[in-house]
């Protein structure tokens, strides 16, 4: 079972990566078009990542960009987010 600070830690890196590709978790939320279940599905990929410290170090040198970094587990659900 994961623990409480890594959940919290890759919700974090997750909402950064959104927000660094234009979208708002919270706010796609709010709209209807991010159920909780998917959220959750989201944040059990990316614990499943290798590469947290990667990611967070790709994050502090993108303020934004077109596309994570390719091994981002949430790649194709951040896509969709972002043009919805």
């Amino acid at each position: 079972m994961l623990g409480q600070k890594t959940l919290q830690a890759h919700d974090r890196l997750m909402s950064r990566m959104a927000e660094t590709l234009g979208a708002d978790l919270d706010e796609v939320a709010m709209r209807g078009d991010l159920p909780p279940e998917l959220r959750l599905d989201m944040l059990k990929r990316c614990t499943g990542c290798s590469a947290p410290g990667a990611c967070s170090k790709w994050l502090d040198a993108h303020a934004t960009a077109d596309a994570p970094p390719s091994y981002c587990r949430n790649s194709d659900a951040l896509s969709t987010l972002r043009r919805g």
